[in-house]
């Protein structure tokens, strides 16, 4: 059996596309199969769409969270409720075509694999957001000391044990395919074109871009307290500098009168224990939030089997 999760976030433009793609590349499999949407809290018609489909099919699962707690924890959500024996991730806009998901399949009965990545061989987002996108996934390929993390994000498969794996890691701010990185197992790819939305608005600005990229290098990369430590070495180089020039300007006597250099001086530290603090509020602040030990994610309803199981 397969699941596949979709997250769901005001997405009433797209749903009918989506599911009727997604059923017409499962139903090509040939195995029994369901489709867990994950609504994440939706404020448009999104719901009452998706009940539509679910009241039609009932392979159509509708798991309902109580508000919007984000992508990672509406995925998590998904998988943990999923049944399948193979488990496929894939985000709800579209950009990630259902139809590379019979690919998947195929590769993972060779045997070889436990878990199969989609990779992006190419992208149609265009702008200031491509250039985010790419910097953030050089950045983290780069110090987060992960392997299969080129040009990937949450559209994959997994075998049980592979899933089991994943949900075994409990932390509360995650960024799943860091985690998929870091469970091991062997890994295997699919390529694919990433497509540009048909429909609706892209949840990815800034803001969200930024948030997630803070989440994934703190979460796995050390490159924050190595820009800290690589600060201080040049405040210390600096300084050493300084007072050597300050020392010989005093023998020689052309030493500068004024409070130019003091003042710099003073700001040029300022800054960088700001940035130590910032850095280290980061890192507390994500300490804290594990300890609370909050759910991740609140379940309103569960519709499946034709039912509301709440």
């Amino acid at each position: 059996m397969i699941t596949l999760v979709i997250p769901i976030y005001n997405e009433a433009q797209l749903i009918p596309e989506l599911l009727d793609r997604s059923v017409n590349a499962l139903s090509k499999i040939n195995v029994p199969y369901e489709i867990i949407c994950v609504d994440d809290g939706s404020t448009d018609q999104s719901s009452a769409i998706l009940r539509s489909y679910h009241d039609k099919d009932p392979r159509i699962k509708i798991l309902a969270l109580s508000r919007n707690f984000g992508i990672q924890a509406a995925l998590t959500a998904g998988i943990e409720y999923a049944i399948g024996d193979y488990v496929v991730m894939m985000d709800g806009d579209l950009q990630d075509p259902p139809e590379v998901i019979p690919e998947m399949y195929v590769k993972m009965q060779s045997g070889k694999f436990d878990i199969i990545n989609g990779k992006r061989i190419s992208r149609k987002e265009k702008g200031q957001k491509r250039v985010l996108i790419l910097l953030f996934h050089f950045l983290f390929r780069r110090f987060s000391g992960l392997d299969n993390m080129t040009d990937v994000g949450n559209f994959s498969m997994f075998n049980r044990s592979a899933l089991d794996g994943l949900l075994s890691v409990k932390e509360k701010i995650r960024y799943l395919p860091g985690l998929r990185s870091f469970i091991g197992y062997k890994q295997g790819e699919v390529e694919y074109h990433r497509e540009s939305r048909p429909a609706g608005k892209s949840k990815m600005n800034f803001r969200w871009l930024f948030n997630m990229g803070a989440d994934a290098i703190y979460s796995f990369s050390k490159l924050p307290l190595k820009i800290c430590l690589y600060l201080g070495i040049l405040g210390v180089i600096v300084f050493f500098m300084a007072g050597i020039y300050v020392i010989v300007a005093k023998i020689f006597g052309f030493a500068i009168i004024g409070w130019s250099s003091t003042l710099l001086s003073i700001y040029f530290l300022g800054s960088i224990q700001l940035t130590f603090l910032g850095v280290l509020g980061e890192y507390v602040f994500r300490i804290y939030k594990e300890s609370q030990d909050r759910p991740l994610y609140l379940v309103k309803h569960y519709y499946a089997n034709g039912s509301d199981n709440k």
